[in-house]
């Protein structure tokens, strides 16, 4: 074989063989003439055999396929320009070879192909010709790249779960923005402690430690799209702010720099400590009715105050009513009772003062947990000036507890109520106090007469251990309600009886009221006088009539008219001469019992208005020991008297939650009902035989009150301002009811009448009642919701029975150190007793010690 043969089979074999030839069949025949040199056989050279090869080999590789650092090179390869590459570029290149750009032939793609060969379009910068160690060390490299990847996927996920997690917290930090936005950046702060949110229109007032003592949800039913815009006059000054929903309503709320009394717009009193400030809306539209909502949910707090319900209870918010117009009515008929105080109080030391000229309705949400006030006029409740827009003005009003700010409110500072008291007046306080009211009030006119009288107060001093007190008789003293003179047919010597009980020690007292009867003597000449209320529509000289009590029809003496005045004082005047009658007993009815469409003289806010100028007129010209209902505080020694209450256990458990509403109301004199219930007084009953008979007697076809009833009841009552008797003890013809009542007469005596006489001095310069919640007489949760238990001032707790069949019941004592009424032993305070026995014919009561008597 020739060696051109030689070396082609060689080189065919070499090709096939070594991964590093990459040249293709055909060129190896194309060059295959051109390796025996010129003449016709291979040239040997200094070098090798193998280095010819590579040499022949690097001069057959295209240009663009050629490595700068072929595995065949000896390290001193040139270009095709024969430039030496320096050591550094032939570093980089070795390390990272560069890929060329494809050659671009027009010939046919070879079809026939060994499966080592690779045409242009294979090509790629691995699939270089490089040097050995090159080759391993990418192979090397590629091999410890595949675990790295697969150690990378983990990483991968892990990547993505935290990118995950990321945009997750950027939508809930945006979204908590947002919120805080329209809660916090959109809601502004006034005065330093009132914070206001515009788009949601809730207002709330916090402390100087920022606690929110109140909030409020205002203008409630205007709708979230109603937009406030300023308003463009201003009042009070810089320092208040006016907002204005366009034909709907307007707001302004400024600061008062002095105390605010139970009317909203009085702020003459001096400074004190509260902080007060004055909300008032404006309706813009007819029927646009101003409407704020004061919420208890969030705020976890309760409302005292307003006055009394059969839906209601103590505290407010246990109970529900819907809005109603806020005017006194028969707590068994209308939704609110006799006494009434435009005041709400909540457990975190802040109060509502509504203005008492704002058509005021009032709404306890229990569904919501709200307190709501709404101004809405109407065609009786406020009928004064319909054709003006509602206009609801109250003042807000915090301190640093409840305590201070009921005293700052009803303190009387700038005006005490003992100011202009003469020394009667005190006298009469006194023993109104210390001694009881015998009240003699029969069903029919006819079981009333002299001889009943007599009767009553003897058994009376036959008791032995009561004291005589004052005898209050109802309006039968005279023979039609107006007539305001004695019923001479059946007081033929009234003089006479009159002077008798005032040699027995009793004081008389005569009922008497503001309505005339049609049947009244008097009812004719009020009409030609024009002293009666006109109907609102009508003729001036056609009275308005209405319903009250015994009478059927009846009309309402204007007191707003000059004359009447006099008219009515001469009558009374001349029976006080007469018949020397101590005092008088004010029964001015309800707003219900004025007529529909009355018409005074001088227009009247409210038909409850009527009650306020009666009362002050009339206290000022007579001697007055009480108020059937009121809704502005008269003046001593006149006490408001609690509602009629029937002779029932549901009646007794309704009688300490009105004591206690009506005091916090700003009633610190209060008279609560008769012993037993305030069922009519059958005027035969003091005729009853002697000799024993079963515990519920009766006679003339009414029975006397329940035996146990009695017993708690007159419990309870021995603690109470004004003790009231209807019923004896002594006609139960049971001894151990008298010896009960003789034991609680010397108990009130020697204890109660003292506490409640020392307490009356703070009562008329703090304004603090008598009989008091356990709140104000020390903090703690648990007395805010305490319903069946009181306080006389500071010194006494009181848990009376309330339920039948009853002898244990859970007592809470307020913090302090106590001895308990009823076994002398010391108890410690600020905790409940569970099951603490009281037998009937005992009261659980507790004095307050000082701190160290347990020593």
């Amino acid at each position: 074989m020739s060696n051109e043969s030689k070396f082609n089979a060689f080189a065919h074999k070499f090709k096939y063989r070594s991964p590093l030839w990459i040249e293709s069949d055909s060129d190896l025949s194309k060059s295959s003439g051109s390796l025996s040199g010129s003449g016709g056989s291979i040239q040997s050279s200094s070098s090798d055999s193998s280095g010819s090869v590579n040499n022949y080999l690097d001069s057959k590789i295209p240009e663009h396929h050629q490595s700068s650092a072929s595995g065949f090179s000896d390290g001193n390869t040139a270009d095709e320009n024969n430039e030496v590459l320096s050591e550094e570029e032939r570093t980089k290149l070795s390390r990272a070879p560069v890929r060329s750009s494809r050659r671009k032939t027009g010939g046919p793609r070879r079809l026939g192909r060994s499966e080592f060969s690779m045409d242009e379009d294979d090509y790629s910068p691995s699939n270089s010709v490089t040097s050995v160690n090159s080759l391993a060390s990418l192979l090397k490299e590629k091999l410890q790249g595949i675990p790295q990847k697969m150690r990378k996927k983990p990483t991968d996920y892990k990547l993505r779960a935290f990118v995950g997690l990321m945009f997750l917290a950027i939508v809930f930090f945006v979204s908590f923005a947002y919120v805080l936005y329209h809660r916090q950046a959109l809601t502004k702060t006034y005065f330093e402690r009132v914070r206001f949110n515009g788009p949601k229109r809730i207002l709330s007032i916090h402390t100087k430690d920022d606690v929110e003592i109140l909030r409020a949800s205002l203008a409630v039913g205007l709708g979230v799209s109603a937009k406030a815009y300023p308003c463009l006059e201003t009042t009070h000054g810089e320092e208040s702010w006016c907002l204005e929903w366009a034909r709907a309503l307007r707001l302004r709320l400024y600061p008062l720099r002095r105390a605010a009394s139970t009317s909203a717009s009085a702020t003459t009193s001096s400074a004190i400590n509260a902080t007060c400030y004055a909300i008032h809306w404006t309706a813009l539209h007819p029927d646009a009715e101003p409407t704020d909502c004061f919420d208890w949910g969030e705020t976890k707090l309760r409302w005292y105050g307003g006055g009394q319900s059969l839906n209601l209870t103590w505290p407010l918010d246990a109970g529900a009513i819907d809005f109603t117009p806020f005017i006194t009515g028969d707590i068994q008929k209308a939704q609110w009772g006799n006494v009434l105080s435009r005041y709400f109080i909540n457990s975190k030391g802040a109060a509502l003062i509504v203005d008492e000229e704002s058509p005021l309705h009032v709404s306890v949400d229990g569904g919501r947990r709200r307190l709501c006030l709404r101004a809405k006029r109407d065609d009786f409740a406020f009928a004064s000036g319909a054709s003006e827009p509602a206009e609801l003005k109250y003042n807000v009003c915090t301190a640093r507890d409840m305590k201070s700010l009921h005293s700052a409110i009803h303190g009387h500072r700038s005006a005490p109520l003992w100011d202009g008291l003469k020394p009667k007046d005190m006298q009469t306080l006194e023993s109104l106090i210390s001694e009881p009211v015998w009240q003699i009030a029969p069903r029919f006119k006819r079981e009333l007469n002299a001889e009943t009288i007599s009767k009553y107060t003897e058994d009376v001093i036959n008791l032995g251990f009561l004291k005589q007190g004052h005898v209050l008789i109802n309006e039968f003293w005279q023979s039609e309600v107006g007539d305001l003179s004695v019923d001479r047919s059946r007081f033929e010597a009234l003089n006479v009886t009159v002077d008798k009980l005032h040699r027995r020690g009793f004081k008389v007292t005569f009922t008497v009221q503001p309505f005339v009867s049609t049947e009244s003597a008097n009812f004719a000449d009020a009409v030609q006088r024009r002293l009666l209320v006109g109907e609102r529509s009508g003729d001036s000289r056609i009275p308005a009539l209405t319903r009250f009590k015994s009478s059927a029809s009846a009309g309402v003496i204007d007191i707003t008219n000059n004359r009447s005045v006099p008219w009515m004082l001469e009558k009374l005047r001349g029976v006080i001469d007469e018949y020397n009658i101590d005092s008088f007993f004010l029964d001015l009815g309800t707003a219900y019992d004025m007529p529909r469409y009355y018409r005074c003289e001088r227009n009247l806010l409210n038909p409850d208005q009527y009650k306020t100028v009666f009362t002050r007129t009339f206290e000022a010209a007579l001697d007055t020991v009480g108020v059937s209902g009121a809704v502005a505080l008269p003046r001593p020694p006149a006490f408001v008297a609690l509602p009629p209450f029937e002779s029932s256990w549901g009646a007794l458990g309704r009688v300490i939650p009105a004591l206690l509403t009506y005091g916090v109301g700003g009633y610190p004199f209060i008279m609560p009902g008769a012993v037993g219930g305030d069922i009519y007084w059958p005027g035969g009953e003091q005729f009853l035989p002697s000799a024993k008979g079963p515990t519920d007697t009766q006679s003339n076809g009414v029975a006397l009150p329940e035996r146990e009833l009695y017993i708690r009841w007159l419990q309870l009552a021995t603690f109470l301002p004004v003790m009231k008797f209807t019923h004896l003890p002594s006609k139960y013809n049971d001894e151990r009811v008298l010896e009960m009542a003789k034991n609680l007469t010397v108990l009130r005596q020697k204890l109660i009448t003292p506490l409640l006489l020392k307490y009356k001095r703070e009562a008329l310069e703090e304004g603090l009642p008598l009989v008091r919640p356990l709140w104000l007489v020390s903090g703690g949760d648990a007395a805010l919701a305490v319903r069946d238990e009181f306080a006389v001032g500071d010194e006494l707790v009181v848990a009376p029975i309330l339920s039948p069949g009853q002898t244990t019941r859970e007592v809470y004592l307020p913090a302090g150190v106590w001895q308990d009424g009823i076994d002398g032993s010391l108890r410690k305070g600020n905790r409940w007793m569970h099951e603490y026995h009281v037998p009937l014919h005992r009261v659980a009561y507790f004095l307050r010690k000082p701190d160290d008597m347990r020593f």
